[in-house]
């Protein structure tokens, strides 16, 4: 009986986890929809969802903070509880990431939009990807997934060199310089919450393997 009430909790946890992800995912679409809408409304969805980002955030730890004095958790459970409450500090720095691209978005002049740098549209869907299927390795405790988030995370970094290279050939004709470090400051972030999701993947990993 003790052991369904713990299993249950589980279940609860991966469901928190995997919602503070989808958070995560429509904090970074709608911030680099910025770049083609200077919407206000939308500006306030990204802060929304980091705000909210920050709650889960509470509630997760709390949780497991529960777990651990309730349940006193050993071997593999202690290591999944562990790493959640390791994960969700990522996950948090990813909300973070997504407001910070945001506020350079509503910045940028209203003619500096995605089709100066198709790239970056490319990029934000892969790092999204990436976030995801880090947060889905743990859920589904899939550590092949949670192994291929390093090579999914060299795909990120070629984008932003690709996108840097671009930066530097165009500062040469007439694009504006300031909106050029914008564009790369972003691509920065993007990599950056690429990084976070190579953060959740290795406690993936020790929560499996130890």
């Amino acid at each position: 009986m003790m052991r369904e009430k713990f299993d249950e909790d589980l279940r609860y946890l991966d469901n928190l986890l995997l919602e503070m992800a989808m958070l995560n995912e429509n904090a970074i679409k709608k911030a680099i929809l910025l770049l083609d809408e200077k919407d206000k409304e939308i500006a306030k969805e990204v802060s929304n969802f980091e705000e909210k980002i920050d709650v889960y955030e509470d509630i997760i730890q709390k949780h497991c903070l529960k777990l651990f004095v309730e349940q006193q958790p050993a071997a593999g459970d202690l290591r999944r509880i562990s790493a959640a409450l390791k994960m969700i500090t990522d996950m948090e720095r990813i909300g973070d990431n997504s407001r910070d691209i945001a506020e350079i978005c509503m910045l940028l002049p209203i003619d500096y939009r995605k089709d100066k740098f198709p790239l970056i549209n490319d990029m934000a869907e892969a790092t999204i990807g990436i976030v995801n299927d880090s947060i889905n390795a743990f859920v589904n405790r899939d550590i092949e997934a949670a192994e291929q988030i390093e090579k999914e995370d060299d795909v990120i970094d070629n984008y932003f060199i690709m996108i840097r290279d671009e930066i530097i050939d165009i500062i040469k004709s007439d694009f504006d310089p300031e909106a050029a470090i914008d564009f790369l400051m972003i691509s920065k972030y993007l990599e950056r919450i690429a990084d976070h999701a190579v953060n959740i993947s290795r406690w993936v990993i020790f929560s499996i393997k130890g």
